[in-house]
């Protein structure tokens, strides 16, 4: 578990995605995982699979293919790599730890609910090993800038590895595609626009809507993950995975005695 006794010298890092194996933020983030240890197995999705959230595959069986020596693909999603790695791939040894992304694009806000990136890493924190999701925003329409989250990422790791976490706790963190001007701690915002919804016509005049991205990250609320990256700095925000909204409980209980 993560505290001031975490030694990356003796302890195996996973990292997995939901871009994909082939991915250039995956490729990044191996180099950042290996700049601090020296054990690093990737299993990823075969194709990308953003947006997935934290969904299983049920319904079919799922493949495993070697790429390379420590490296995997799984034709299922960033949930069932995790699974997979986990409990089947490195059963014998278990990761201390899961680094997943680093996504191309941000997971700010209400994308933590649809992010496959986040997915990865809620699963393995599920399943007893501590997970950080690491994100570039990328604001153009041209290459995410990884370079800067490969400067930044391992002394951000460092840091999130020296203190305990408590259990059902992992964490997102989200460079900006700014001049860094810091690290900032903040909860999960909320954005002031909606998700794109845009139509057209295929080549035979039907009619479809392609779901597109948020109009904007603007944000209403201070010491938000979403107004951290406004400002140029590297958002860190803790996630817990029991979802329970605790003020409601004595009110659901006086409903329900």
């Amino acid at each position: 578990m993560p505290g001031p006794e975490f030694d990356f010298s003796r302890s195996r890092i996973l990292v997995t995605n939901d871009d994909g194996i082939h991915a250039p933020g995956i490729e990044v983030l191996e180099r950042v995982a290996r700049a601090l240890c020296p054990d690093v197995w990737t299993v990823a999705p075969d194709v990308e699979q953003s947006g997935t959230s934290h969904s299983l595959t049920l319904r079919r069986p799922l493949r495993v293919r070697k790429v390379a020596e420590r490296r995997y693909s799984v034709d299922g999603t960033p949930t069932d790599c995790a699974l997979l790695a986990i409990n089947h791939i490195l059963k014998d040894r278990r990761p201390d730890l899961v680094l997943s992304g680093i996504n191309g694009g941000a997971n700010l806000g209400e994308d933590v609910t649809y992010s496959g990136t986040i997915a990865a890493a809620m699963e393995s924190t599920l399943l007893g090993v501590p997970s950080i999701a690491l994100s570039q925003v990328n604001r153009s329409m041209g290459e995410p800038p990884f370079a800067i989250a490969e400067k930044h990422g391992p002394e951000v790791i460092r840091k999130l590895v020296s203190v305990s976490w408590p259990l059902g706790v992992l964490m997102n963190v989200n460079f900006p595609d700014t001049p860094v001007t810091g690290v900032r701690v903040g909860r999960q915002g909320r954005r002031i626009s909606t998700i794109d919804l845009i139509e057209g016509r295929d080549p035979k005049n039907r009619p479809y809507v392609w779901i597109g991205d948020f109009t904007n990250d603007e944000t209403a609320e201070p010491d938000t993950d979403l107004d951290a990256v406004m400002h140029g700095a590297i958002a860190v925000t803790p996630l817990h995975l029991d979802l329970t909204h605790e003020p409601s409980l004595a009110l659901l209980r006086s409903l329900f005695p």
